[in-house]
C-alpha cells in the first residue's frame, strides 16, 4: 500500500506536513462504503476559508487534516460505482453530498442532509463538516463518487489548462455563485468586496455573465495593483470612511446595480478604521451602495463561532446589521456554502474553450506539498496569489 501525507492543523498558526492514513473506504463514522473512490492527488488549493481555520478563529481541534479544494486522479474505486473509471481525471467539489436527499434533488449540494450528523452540509478537511478527511495530501477517498465528481472529457486537454480547472472544485463556482446571486447580468454596474481569490473570481464571473464594469473593493495595495492589472477597477478601501464616496467618483454616482462579499466576517473597516475588526462592516456597507431593488451576494464566509473574535457578540456568531436599511431598500440577500455542482460543468467549457483564464485572475502559483505550510504564512500576509499545492509534480510536468 502506498504510504500519504498530508497538511495538518496543530493549533492557531500552525500547520505541518505529516504522514498519516491511507483513504480506506469509510465513512467518518466508521461505516464501510461501496460508494467512493480514491484519489491520486493531481491538484489541491489552499483556500481563504483554511485560512481562518489556521489563525483560530473557529474551534477546529488540533490534528484536522486539511484542504478541500480537490482535483484528482481516480486509482480505486467502490464496487458500487458505475460512471466512473480507474484512471479519470476529475474535479471534485468541496461539497459533500449524497445525491439522494430533498435538498441534494433540488441542486442545493451545500447543505446535503445525510453526510453530516451535527447540522446541514459537508466538506473536506473543515470544522463542523462532518468529518471528512481533507485533500491537501498526497490521496483522499470521495464518497458518492457517481454523483460528486465530475469528469474532464479529454485528459490531455485538461492537463494542458490544470492550473485553471483546479479552480472549480471551490473559488470559481464561489465566485460565479456570488455574482448570479448579485443578479449580475449584460450592463451592470457591480461592486465587490475583498480582492483575495474568491473575490477576484467573483469579478471574473461577473465579467463574463456580462457586467459593464466591475470595480473591487481591498486595503491590501498589493492585491489591489494585480486586480487592475487583469482588467478591474481597483476602489482602496483606506481612503475614505463612507465607500459611497470611492464609488460616486468613480462611476459618478454612490451606488451600483449589484454587490458581492467576498469577505466575511474576518472584516474590517473602511478609511480611518481600516486596522480593526468590523464583523459587519461589508455587510453594511455594501446595504449603503446597492440600488433599491437590487441584490447582494454573500459567498464570503460567516461562522456560527468565531471564539477568536474581540467581539462579544461575533463569538456568537452575531453582526451588528443595518439590516433595516436593506429591508427599507427592497434588498435580496443570498448567503450560504456554493452548490458547486450546479455551476462546475458549464465553467468547465468555459475554461476549456478559452473563455475563462482563472488562473491568471487569480495568479494562480504552484508549490510542492512539502511547501504548503511556508504558502499559509505568505496567504497569511495577504499575498496577492492563490497557491496550487503539486503533490506529485503533476502540474508542474504539465507546464
Amino acid at each position: 500500500m502506498a504510504s500519504n501525507r498530508g497538511v495538518v492543523y496543530l493549533g492557531p498558526g500552525k500547520v505541518e506536513v505529516q504522514s498519516i492514513d491511507f483513504p480506506k473506504m469509510r465513512a467518518p463514522d466508521g461505516k464501510e462504503i461501496m460508494h467512493g473512490v480514491v484519489l491520486k492527488i493531481v491538484a489541491t488549493n489552499i483556500c481563504g476559508s483554511d485560512q481562518h481555520m489556521v489563525r483560530g478563529r473557529t474551534t477546529a481541534a488540533a490534528g484536522l487534516v486539511l484542504g478541500h479544494e480537490i482535483t484528482g486522479e481516480v486509482i480505486e474505486k467502490g464496487a458500487d460505482v458505475e460512471t466512473v473509471a480507474i484512471g479519470d481525471l476529475v474535479t471534485v467539489p468541496f461539497n459533500v453530498a449524497c445525491g439522494r436527499c430533498r435538498t441534494c434533488r433540488e441542486q442545493q449540494t451545500g447543505i446535503c442532509l445525510n453526510v453530516n450528523p451535527s447540522r446541514a452540509g459537508g466538506a473536506y478537511g473543515y470544522v463542523d463538516m462532518g468529518g471528512w478527511v481533507g485533500g491537501q495530501a498526497d490521496y483522499v477517498m470521495v464518497p458518492y463518487a457517481d454523483f460528486n465528481l465530475l469528469r474532464f472529457p479529454d485528459k490531455a486537454q485538461a492537463m494542458a489548462k490544470i492550473r485553471d480547472l483546479t479552480m472549480l472544485s471551490d473559488i470559481l463556482p464561489t465566485g460565479f455563485h456570488g455574482a448570479v446571486s448579485a443578479d449580475v447580468g449584460v450592463g451592470s454596474t457591480v461592486y465587490i468586496a475583498g480582492a483575495g481569490p474568491v473575490g477576484l473570481a467573483a469579478a471574473a464571473s461577473a465579467q463574463i455573465l456580462g457586467a459593464a464594469v466591475v470595480l473591487i473593493g481591498d486595503m491590501n495595495p498589493e492585491r489591489l495593483a494585480h486586480a487592475k492589472s487583469v482588467g478591474f477597477e481597483p476602489v482602496d478601501l483606506t481612503k475614505s470612511d463612507r465607500l459611497e464616496e470611492l464609488i460616486e467618483q468613480i462611476l459618478g454616482v454612490p451606488e451600483v446595480d449589484a454587490s458581492i462579499d467576498a469577505v466575511g466576517f474576518e472584516a474590517r473597516g473602511h478609511g480611518t478604521q481600516h486596522t480593526e475588526e468590523a464583523p459587519a462592516t461589508v455587510l453594511n456597507a455594501l446595504m449603503t451602495i446597492t440600488r433599491a431593488g437590487g441584490a447582494i451576494g454573500i459567498p464570503g464566509l460567516y461562522v456560527t463561532e468565531d471564539p477568536g473574535s474581540a467581539d462579544k457578540a461575533a463569538q456568537q456568531g452575531n453582526l451588528r446589521m443595518r439590516f433595516g436599511l436593506g429591508w427599507a431598500k427592497s434588498h435580496r440577500l443570498a448567503t450560504g456554502q456554493t452548490p458547486v455542482l450546479r455551476y462546475n460543468r458549464q465553467l468547465m467549457q468555459a475554461i476549456l474553450h478559452d473563455r475563462l483564464p482563472i488562473a491568471k485572475i487569480v495568479n494562480a502559483t504552484v508549490i510542492t506539498l512539502d511547501r504548503a505550510p511556508d504558502g499559509y504564512q505568505q496567504f497569511d500576509k495577504g499575498v496577492a496569489k492563490k497557491f496550487v499545492i503539486d503533490p506529485h509534480g503533476a502540474v508542474k510536468a504539465a507546464a
